[in-house]
């Protein structure tokens, strides 16, 4: 069978949410370390979060930290994508299960950096999301590609090219296990490759 988009989407969905739960909470934290990390090393001060659902990366301990010394913003969903709203509390629960913080006038498009979550990675490092289309809508929009750092709780890689020339590009991925640049991920031996 032909390896497709869909296909390996449902792969990986099936691996993220067979992961163990019993060491959850060490993970995130390794996770969190090494997005800390990354984003020490980096000079942006706008930032794009997102509000993990229960099967995405848990970045909420990273978002509260930073938030005190950078802008923080999170999407705010408008019809088939979203635009970015400053992070503030209260959250309230939405459209697909997504937490959202409050509307605002405000037209925010510009920031630095972008943590978006991933379903899986494809071997042009391309994001492979849940089926929707809404960051591929979102990045087509801004003026300036911000540097993109995917996440996941589970590594889901294929060296096959799967996306689609609009899917959005990540310049590095994030798992609890590994961080890997774009450019190095053709020499990452160790890296799995879901078939």
């Amino acid at each position: 069978m032909t390896l497709t988009k869909s296909i390996f989407r449902t792969k990986c969905l099936k691996t993220i949410k067979k992961s163990p739960k019993h060491n959850q909470v060490y993970k995130t934290a390794l996770l969190q370390k090494k997005l800390m990390r990354v984003l020490g090393k980096t000079k942006g001060k706008k930032i794009l979060f997102y509000y993990p659902l229960d099967f995405e990366a848990d970045v909420v301990k990273t978002l509260q930290k930073l938030r005190k010394k950078s802008s923080v913003f999170v999407p705010f969903m408008e019809g088939e994508s979203f635009k970015m709203v400053p992070f503030r509390l209260p959250l309230r629960k939405k459209k697909f299960g997504i937490f959202e913080a409050g509307n605002t006038n405000r037209k925010i498009n510009k920031i630095d950096i972008a943590i978006v979550p991933v379903v899986g990675v494809d071997g042009n490092f391309q994001r492979i999301g849940f089926g929707k289309g809404m960051y591929d809508r979102f990045y087509a929009k801004l003026p300036k590609k911000p540097y993109t750092i995917f996440v996941q709780r589970e590594l889901c890689y294929t060296k096959k090219s799967l996306c689609d020339s609009y899917d959005v590009t990540g310049d590095i991925l994030i798992t609890p296990t590994k961080a890997v640049k774009k450019k190095k991920i053709a020499l990452n031996k160790d890296m799995q490759d879901v078939k």
